[in-house]
């Protein structure tokens, strides 16, 4: 089923439906050639009324293009053919009128149960729009009722959307009922416990495949007060997103910027109070939530279920980060969140050990690999087998921390001697030699690439945390075919839709039996999450684009809606404070500051220059300088001349 939610789908005085804000294109996309129409009265027992909706509907519809087998009204008269009459709709369409009235009508025909697994297009009208909530909120609109202390204002519906609206903005805003003012003095004190919708006639609500939207200019009604929260040719997505540590790493705040555009409620927890967030983030946050401590899992859980409680059922909870992961997995779990990883699978993505047993399901070549819980003397046999040097790593980790590289027996037998407490912990690969590549991406769904990238990484991460060294690495113009096939094969083997993602593949240097040839991708390593550090942003700097934006957009309307401009090599130089170079900031800019070394291209350049927070500058350096080139021979030279040491 289709629902479209409108106050009426004409602009007042018009006689056929309003193209604006995509009204009518959008109504004629859901309907066959010859749609049959059923119209249900909101005045089921006065004749007249009900016979001029009829006729004035009938004019709309002819004079919108649309060219119907048939159009019928169910009212009193054919009541006890309505379950005929709904089985042969391909439109059913919810008239305007008094709320309460055709509330009860609908019951009396048992609408709810007639339309379970209709397959067509409803539309709700007015009081029909109100009346497909599941509690409805009927607020006075004849003379009297405001006054009547028995007069319902909430009654039960039929169940196909939780969201109440207030129809035709323009007309009520200010109208007056029984002495008393229907917004502020109503509908205000209504709202605290409560959320409802308010736009002008032309705008509406489209519920389709479990996605939610509202199209045109609206304002929500929520705790007494009314804020705008779309305006004309803008959409709005009903979504709740949990985002978990919202503030680190400072970048992601964009990613809850992407998400606000779309309309999207951003609900952010972190342990930071809330006037140390950034004003971009704070700008972002439909609402915050401060715990303690976001180790603490009830802590974190109680802030989820306040949300929950307070802007309804949660669709999206995420941190893109690799230490919540866990978290996030549990969370979705507890709170039935079905857009993401649950704890039943998040071992396949964090431990290398599991890992391997996707990659294998995949074709995917890599590392041949052994639990160091098999003993000293089971992996001194794999170490003859592969040969050394070795690679012991946590079997759930991220980035080069505790990996050790080791070169012969004593090594592996010292190794063990200094794990003894903890040892079970690892996994112990065989060396591969080669060049280490990202592939980066977002997906959608369907499990389809809307976005894909390739990272370029000369020196081992692991060799930059052990040797303290300088990191330097680059984002490329293009996407090489090979590394998007492995790409999607492995995302595939995995089973993970709806992610950013950053896989590490090898790049070998050389034929090696039973891996591939020279110059073939080898699984790595599977994150599923974005690129660390600053990352992200080179991709925008490369594609011209905003992957931030295409993440949001993923999640609001699982497509991509940002486009991309001109393609570059982005690369990143750091230093490290512990060192001394050659040449000063001044210099470097003097040299690589945007547009002031390229005549030909003052696009070509520095384009950021930050500080990297402390938690990430092991592998990643303490000074950061990015830049982008036209050509790749570009870039060793600007590694060169930022991390040349004195």
């Amino acid at each position: 089923m289709t629902l479209i939610l409108t106050g009426s789908p004409t602009r007042y005085g018009e006689d056929r439906f309003t193209t604006d804000n995509g009204f009518l294109a959008t109504v004629k996309a859901e309907l066959p050639p010859k749609p049959r129409i059923l119209m249900i009265s909101a005045a089921p027992d006065d004749r007249a009324f009900t016979d001029s909706v009829l006729e004035g509907m009938t004019l709309c519809v002819r004079n919108s293009g649309i060219k119907p087998s048939g159009i019928v009204m169910l009212d009193r008269r054919n009541a006890g053919r309505a379950a005929e009459l709904i089985h042969r709709a391909d439109w059913v369409v919810l008239c305007g009128g008094h709320v309460p009235t055709q509330n009860r009508f609908i019951h009396e025909i048992g609408l709810r149960r007639l339309l379970e697994g209709f397959q067509g297009l409803v539309m709700g009208c007015s009081a029909g729009s109100m009346n497909c909530a599941g509690m409805v909120y009927s607020h006075p609109e004849l003379p009297g009722e405001a006054a009547d202390p028995g007069y319902s204002r909430w009654l039960k519906g039929l169940g196909l959307t939780d969201i109440r609206i207030i129809p035709h903005y323009h007309q009520v805003r200010n109208f007056i009922i029984d002495g008393r003012r229907l917004f502020e003095d109503i509908i205000f004190p209504d709202s605290f416990n409560h959320s409802f919708y308010t736009f002008p006639d032309g705008g509406y609500i489209l519920s389709k495949d479990g996605r939610t939207s509202l199209f045109g200019t609206a304002w929500e009604i929520s705790g007494g007060q009314m804020r705008q929260i779309c305006s004309e040719n803008q959409v709005y997505t009903f979504m709740n997103v949990v985002f978990i540590s919202p503030h680190f790493p400072q970048t992601y705040s964009h990613f809850c910027a992407g998400l606000k555009a779309n309309g999207v409620n951003v609900l952010g927890i972190a342990d930071a109070p809330h006037g140390e967030l950034t004003q971009e983030l704070r700008g972002a946050l439909t609402d915050y939530y401060q715990v303690r401590n976001l180790e603490d899992y009830d802590e974190v859980y109680r802030a989820v279920a306040w949300f929950a409680h307070r802007y309804g059922h949660i669709d999206w909870i995420e941190s893109n980060n690799e230490y919540w992961l866990e978290q996030d997995a549990r969370l979705r779990t507890d709170f039935n969140v079905t857009s993401g990883l649950h704890t039943d699978r998040i071992a396949g993505i964090k431990e290398k050990s599991e890992m391997k047993k996707s990659y294998a399901a995949g074709h995917v070549p890599t590392a041949r690999q052994i639990k160091a819980s098999e003993g000293l003397d089971a992996v001194l046999a794999f170490a003859r087998k592969t040969g050394y040097p070795i690679i012991a790593k946590p079997d759930n980790g991220v980035g080069a921390s505790g990996t050790f590289k080791l070169g012969s027996d004593e090594e592996l037998r010292g190794w063990f001697g200094a794990h003894q407490s903890n040892y079970g912990a690892f996994v112990v690969e065989e060396f591969i030699t080669g060049l280490l590549t990202s592939y980066d991406a977002i997906y959608n769904s369907k499990g389809e690439p809307i976005f894909e990238s390739m990272g370029v990484y000369p020196t081992p991460i692991m060799d930059i945390v052990h040797g303290n060294l300088d990191s330097c690495y680059w984002v490329e113009k293009d996407v090489p075919a090979a590394l998007s096939r492995i790409g999607r094969r492995t995302v595939k083997a995995f089973g993970v839709t709806r992610r950013f993602v950053h896989l590490e593949f090898f790049k070998l240097d050389r034929d090696r039996e039973g891996l591939g040839k020279k110059g073939d991708f080898v699984g790595l390593e599977v994150n599923m999450r974005p690129a660390g550090g600053y990352t992200p942003d080179m991709m925008n700097f490369a594609h011209s684009t905003d992957v931030y934006q295409i993440w949001a957009d993923m999640v609001a309307f699982d497509e991509r809606r940002k486009g991309m401009g001109e393609q570059y090599f982005c690369a990143y130089a750091s230093r490290r404070d512990c060192y001394r170079y050659v040449r000063s900031n001044e210099e470097i800019f003097a040299r690589y500051g945007s547009g002031s070394w390229s005549a030909d291209d003052p696009a070509l350049g520095i384009c950021m220059c930050r500080r990297m927070p402390d938690a990430l500058s092991d592998a990643l350096g303490n000074q950061v300088y990015v830049a982008r080139f036209a050509s790749r021979k570009d870039i060793q030279p600007f590694f060169d001349f930022v991390c040349e040491k004195a």
